[in-house]
């Protein structure tokens, strides 16, 4: 993929600064989607807080100057322009979210959290937080190269910054303490599905922008990361055996799926993975 404009400015880049301890009191349970690669709950890794307590530390605001942070930059900027346009087909106005970058671990409104997460977001803060380090292990460890399958994982996160502003995590989270584990995981499934739709989404409509390019090979490379990323195929690599109760995030199968209707139709509407009697 090539993009042309300027990137976004909301990025809070805090590498080279340390994470910490997030300071704060409470009890409250704030649950985020987490693991978009390892497919599983990484929940206990943070530090649980009620939204506002913990005491953030402020990045480099802007645009980072160096290759990598210029291409999320880009990313996230191309992201903006679509769902701008998408939400106000819905009558709402797009809020962008900030995308923070760090090293190693990093503090958020819903806690301190490590780099062994995974690139998540969270919806106290309207932030996504990404490793950069990250993609070194979506290329060596899940075969998954190329920077369209780097720009995915962006995506598929804003996907869930998207489901936070129209409401759809508020309403799974709620249902979390009605469900059992097996039946809540079921739910957790859809809302990642959801995510990658989005992301499939956004990639055909950013096709269309003045400033950015698709190039050949790019969609394959998305997909084969959504191949890679599968709970199915995770838990084959790091178990040995698959059980279906415990997906949260999809199979291969479904994760490419999904990313593909989303790609092939752009129409929002058709992104219901909640009501859909498909794969």
């Amino acid at each position: 993929m090539q993009w042309f404009g300027k990137g976004s400015g909301n990025i809070d880049d805090r590498r080279g600064m340390s994470g910490g301890k997030v300071l704060g009191g409470g009890a409250a349970i704030i649950v985020v989607v987490l693991g978009l690669i390892f497919g599983q709950d990484f929940t206990g890794l943070i530090s649980q807080l009620p939204a506002g307590q913990s005491q953030q530390a402020t990045g480099k605001q802007g645009v980072p100057q160096d290759v990598e942070g210029k291409f999320v930059a880009g990313v996230l900027e191309s992201t903006d322009s679509v769902w701008i346009a998408q939400f106000k087909e819905l009558r709402r106005e797009y809020e962008p979210p900030v995308l923070t970058l760090f090293d190693n671990s990093v503090q958020s409104a819903c806690g301190n959290a490590s780099a062994a997460v995974g690139p998540f977001y969270c919806p106290a803060d309207h932030k996504v937080y990404i490793d950069l380090t990250f993609y070194k292990d979506l290329k060596d460890r899940f075969g998954a190269a190329g920077d369209f399958a780097q720009a995915y994982v962006i995506a598929h996160e804003v996907g869930h910054h998207v489901q936070n502003l129209l409401g759809i995590s508020n309403k799974v989270q709620h249902a979390r303490g009605q469900l059992s584990e097996v039946e809540y995981n079921r739910l957790s499934v859809k809302l990642e599905l959801q995510a990658d739709f989005f992301a499939g989404l956004w990639a055909h409509h950013a096709q269309n922008l003045q400033n950015f390019r698709l190039d050949a090979g790019d969609i394959e490379e998305a997909l084969n990361a959504a191949n890679a990323i599968g709970d199915d195929k995770l838990q084959k690599q790091g178990q040995g055996e698959v059980v279906p109760d415990a997906f949260t995030h999809g199979t291969s199968a479904q994760r490419m799926h999904w990313f593909k209707k989303g790609f092939d139709t752009g129409d929002f509407n058709q992104g219901d993975t909640f009501n859909s009697n498909g794969i």
